[in-house]
């Protein structure tokens, strides 16, 4: 048992995974600033030029709900919120290009570095 200790340990407080939880962390942070700039700064006006619509609001309803009578429990409207898909299609666009991008400099920086033994 104290074997797995010291590995884990190790494993812990090696460079890499530091730097794989400040990934996450700095990658959840960044997807909430996506989040923002799709939900509050691009779909709005987008949503104005194409007649006033609020995304979130854009669905297709199946089945309209049903209000309740004596002895029978109401049922909630069936939708597909076609909206929320759209809107979480872009953000995923903008964050793979935003990925994209990080990996593309990323890789002209490792490629600019000298070879070991050039």
């Amino acid at each position: 048992m104290a074997g797995f200790l010291q590995e884990f340990r190790d494993f812990a407080v090696k460079g890499n995974a530091i730097d794989m939880a400040v990934g996450i962390v700095v990658g959840t942070a960044f997807n909430k600033v996506v989040n923002s700039i799709v939900s509050d700064l691009l779909m709005p006006p987008l949503g104005l030029l194409i007649g006033g619509v609020n995304f979130k609001d854009l669905r297709l309803v199946i089945q309209s709900p049903v209000a309740a009578a004596e002895g029978v429990a109401a049922q909630p409207e069936v939708a597909v919120a076609y909206g929320n898909f759209i809107d979480t299609c872009i953000q995923f666009v903008i964050i793979a290009f935003s990925a994209f991008m990080v990996v593309k400099a990323m890789n002209r920086i490792i490629a600019a570095r000298p070879k070991p033994g050039a």
